[in-house]
């Protein structure tokens, strides 16, 4: 393109100059042409453009001819943005669509704007003199948007047409020499140059050419009369009227005008308006009409009557308007739209009989009615979101479009007020979704965000966009559980194994996070390590004891228990457990006094022949390991050789004397005295004493070594009970096998029935137990052996002296509720209790000596298979220890 256009250019529109030639090159060409014509006038016109430079910098210009191929070079937007061309694909750089199309691409390999197809200025432009498209450049990376103007310049692809190829032109014989007469125009869709420049008239000597030129460069042929017609010499003349285009090569059409000479007619209508103008809302109805053009003609007869007609009109015009031809009614035959076109230019004109003609023009303005909502473009969004993201963090990017203009195309975005979320404006007509504080999961987990786009009209139209956000949970909530400390009681002796509390613990997350796992705190207990008495199940947090507890060892057991989840980091939280043991009544009461004989000698105590009734001879002194009411000791004599001469306080132990000693009283007397615990199950021991009733030493010494028995069982009639005793022992013989082989029965059905529940406890041998006074004792049973002897002369039965052995101690199961021994009460007579306590543990179990004696043990503790048995096999046992005392 010429310089000196360049400047002119520059000169009358210097930003069209700057898009079209380019912001690089532009101050050489305007120096080359300012040198060429003012040395001195290329600094100031620099300078002026650098100031335009600086006020166009936030926006590119470039310039491309029309008809160019898809893919043509337009502009280097990676150069002129400064960035490299991998850039432009790393920052995700795109061009932003609103939903028509689009005519140009971004090349991000090679960093170019090229077209995207075809492009024709006259469709796109039509008569616009300057035709430009705004493009804009999103990089999603930073959001930020380029907005780039592309000037599409012509080019000469259309030819000047006349939409006729003939016309005919009235002209009377009366026609004075100069009169004008309108020809047909040509009409050229290029601007500029390559728009129609000139007319050129075949030769005539009748007619000559003028054009007259109009507004905006337009031009209008007029046919010329220079000579005076003559009908009779020639009544038509033939014509051709050529327009031509500036391009290069010129385009030109051609166009027939036949001339034909009529009589006399020297008035032209004439309209009352030369331009009439009328507004109209776009949605008015279809066959409205808009406005009447009114032409007179001062003419009579056919020369007189006038007709309207539309001329130089485009195709789409012709669709949407039409004119009565006789009335001159402009009616509407579609629905006009605002937004596609907001002005019509129609010309008219009216020729009456004889061929002459009128013009006018009609401006028809379509006045915009808030006929579209809203357009929202989501340019960026987000699904999901960190419940720990800052406040402003970028939810969504989108852009807010109306087609109307005025109030009808303002356009307000809202979100609900209680929302955490705020709305942001940006570039343009762009807004941004962020976040207005801080987000919380676990109590709100998902939102369901509503974008309202409103315009300004009357009533307004709203578009809605829905936005569903999910919130991620992160690991904000450490596990909480429902207590601050925890408290639970387990019962001594309980088995290994048991479930002996459950924890639980929340936690408001999900996932891993909300994932809680238990464990205790490690620490150690009388030396050994926690872990090894209690276990926690790290899933369900139910606690077990790995031990059976001991009350008597320790009483309580504290312990702490953590509750940590699964997040990254992970949070955990601490809380106390105290474990009670509860006391079970599982320690029998231990003698302390009298105590086990060190020397293999029988303890003995001395009470003098004259003790008055009342005299304390000796104390059992016994103490229990258990606590509570299960070590509350109670004392009971249980045999004695003078049954009634002694008594035992019930709770003291006192062994007193009843009566004063008589002279038929055994100087050695035998008492056993049992020591009974309070508890649910009451346990007992019991123990011997042999008291010595003499007022001298030697007395004593001769009377301990003499081993014979009392004289009353020396009674020569004790032969004739006794062989009626084993007589009747005969007899009873065998009912005392089928009772006790019903008893072995019943008690193992029983056993595998309570076989499940109940726990199987063992024999516990002797240990060190620490009582409520802190005496250390062991616990002992006293078990008595008697001698039966028979001969062909008397039968004799002698205590053989004490022996001291270990207690069995009886674990029984709770669900038993009888003692574990018998009451004295139930086998002791008031007359005589001196063998009615001795039970036989087996009868098979009996053996004989060497010297042919019957030697049988009696056990103090009776078997619970016999405490429980029944009244019957009770009733036998005293039978027959009643027949051995006779």
């Amino acid at each position: 393109m010429p310089i000196s256009r360049d400047l002119e250019d520059i000169r009358t529109d210097p930003e069209r100059a700057v898009g079209r030639i380019g912001r690089r090159n532009i101050c050489s060409k305007v120096t080359m042409a300012a040198l060429q014509r003012r040395p001195g006038s290329s600094a100031l016109l620099c300078f002026l453009l650098g100031i335009l430079w600086e006020a166009s910098a936030s926006q590119l210009s470039y310039s491309v001819r029309e008809e160019m191929e898809e893919g043509a070079f337009v502009g280097d937007i990676a150069k002129d943005l400064g960035l490299e061309p991998r850039e432009l694909l790393d920052r995700g750089a795109r061009i932003v669509s609103r939903g028509k199309k689009q005519h140009f691409a971004l090349d991000v390999r090679t960093g170019s704007l090229v077209t995207a197809d075809r492009i024709d200025r006259e469709k796109l432009c039509g008569r616009i003199s300057a035709c430009t498209v705004n493009i804009e450049i999103l990089l999603e990376d930073k959001v930020k948007i380029y907005e780039i103007e592309v000037e599409i310049t012509d080019v000469n692809d259309n030819i000047p047409s006349f939409g006729t190829e003939e016309r005919e032109i009235k002209i009377s014989e009366s026609a004075m020499p100069g009169a004008r007469y309108p020809l047909p125009e040509a009409f050229d869709l290029d601007v500029g140059v390559n728009s129609l420049q000139k007319y050129k008239l075949s030769s005539n000597h009748h007619f000559s050419l003028h054009v007259q030129n109009g507004r905006e460069d337009a031009k209008y042929p007029e046919l010329v009369l220079e000579r005076a017609l003559d009908r009779e010499e020639e009544p038509v003349h033939h014509l051709t009227l050529t327009a031509f285009d500036g391009g290069n090569p010129a385009g030109s059409a051609t166009v027939s005008i036949l001339v034909t000479v009529l009589d006399a007619n020297d008035n032209a209508p004439e309209f009352t308006q030369s331009q009439y103008s009328v507004s109209v809302p776009e949605n008015v109805p279809m066959r409205t009409c808009l406005l009447r053009v009114n032409a007179t003609d001062r003419d009579e007869g056919m020369n007189g009557d006038v007709s309207y007609y539309f001329r130089k009109i485009t195709e789409k015009t012709s669709q949407l308007f039409e004119l009565n031809a006789l009335t001159g009614d402009i009616t509407v035959l579609e629905n006009l739209d605002y937004e596609e076109c907001n002005f019509y230019e129609i010309d008219i004109e009216a020729r009456d009989g004889a061929g002459f003609l009128a013009r006018a023009k009609v401006l028809v303005k379509i006045l915009d009615v808030n006929d579209n909502a809203p357009d929202v473009t989501i340019t960026s969004v987000t699904s999901s979101i960190s419940e720990n993201s800052a406040a402003g963090s970028v939810i969504a990017f989108f852009n807010v479009h109306d087609k109307d203009s005025g109030e009808n195309g303002q356009v307000t975005c809202s979100i609900p007020e209680h929302l955490p979320f705020k709305l942001e404006k940006s570039y343009g007509n762009y807004y941004s979704l962020v976040t207005d504080r801080a987000l919380d999961r676990e109590q709100v987990s998902m939102y369901n965000v509503t974008v309202t786009a409103t315009d300004g009209g009357n009533p307004p139209l709203s578009t809605f966009i829905h936005i569903s956000l999910h919130i991620e949970d992160t690991n904000d909530n450490p596990p909480v559980f429902v207590q601050t400390s925890y408290s639970a009681y387990v019962m001594e002796n309980n088995p290994r194994g048991t479930s002996i509390y459950s924890l639980t613990a929340l936690d408001p997350d999900i996932g891993e996070n909300g994932h809680i796992t238990y464990s205790i705190t490690d620490d150690s207990v009388h030396g050994a390590p926690l872990s090894s008495y209690v276990s926690i199940n790290s899933e369900t947090g139910i606690l077990y004891a790995l031990r059976s507890f001991d009350y008597e060892q320790f009483r309580e057991l504290k312990l702490g228990v953590t509750a940590k989840d699964s997040g990254d980091p992970p949070l955990s939280t601490n809380v106390s457990l105290t474990l009670f043991i509860l006391d079970q009544n599982d320690n029998a009461p231990e003698i302390l006094y009298p105590a086990f004989p060190t020397d293999g000698s029988s303890g003995v105590e001395l009470a003098p022949r004259s003790a008055e009734p009342g005299y304390l001879v000796t104390k059992v002194v016994a103490v229990d390991a258990d606590s509570g009411q299960n070590a509350w000791l109670s004392y009971r004599l249980l045999k004695a050789t003078e049954p009634g001469l002694f008594s035992v306080g019930l709770h003291s132990g006192e062994i007193k004397t009843v009566r004063a000693f008589l002279d038929k009283d055994t100087l050695k007397q035998r008492l056993i005295v049992v020591v009974t615990d309070n508890g649910e199950l009451p346990l007992s021991a019991t123990v011997s004493i042999t008291i010595a009733v003499a007022d001298s030493i030697p007395e004593i010494l001769s009377e301990l070594s003499n081993p014979e028995a009392p004289d009353d069982l020396k009674d020569s009639s004790l032969t004739l009970y006794l062989v009626i005793a084993v007589a009747v022992i005969s007899c009873l013989f065998f009912t005392f096998i089928v009772i006790l082989l019903a008893l072995r029965l019943h008690r193992w059905r029983t056993s595998k029935l309570l076989g499940a529940s109940s726990g199987h406890f063992g024999n516990i041998h002797s240990s060190q137990f620490v009582g409520i006074d802190g005496v250390k004792a062991f616990l002992q049973t006293h078990t008595q052996e008697v001698s039966l002897t028979t001969d062909s002369r008397k039968s004799q039965l002698i205590f053989l002296g004490p022996s001291y052995a270990d207690t069995l101690s009886i674990q029984q199961n709770s669900d038993k509720k009888e003692p574990p021994f018998i009451p004295h009460e139930s086998i002791l007579s008031n007359e005589d209790q001196s063998f009615q306590d001795l039970l036989f543990s087996d009868a098979s179990s009996i053996p004989n000596n060497s010297n042919g004696e019957l030697q049988a043990t009696f056990d103090m503790v009776i078997p619970s298979h016999v405490s429980s048995g029944n009244n019957l096999f009770t009733f036998f046992i005293q039978c027959l220890h009643c027949m051995l005392v006779l």
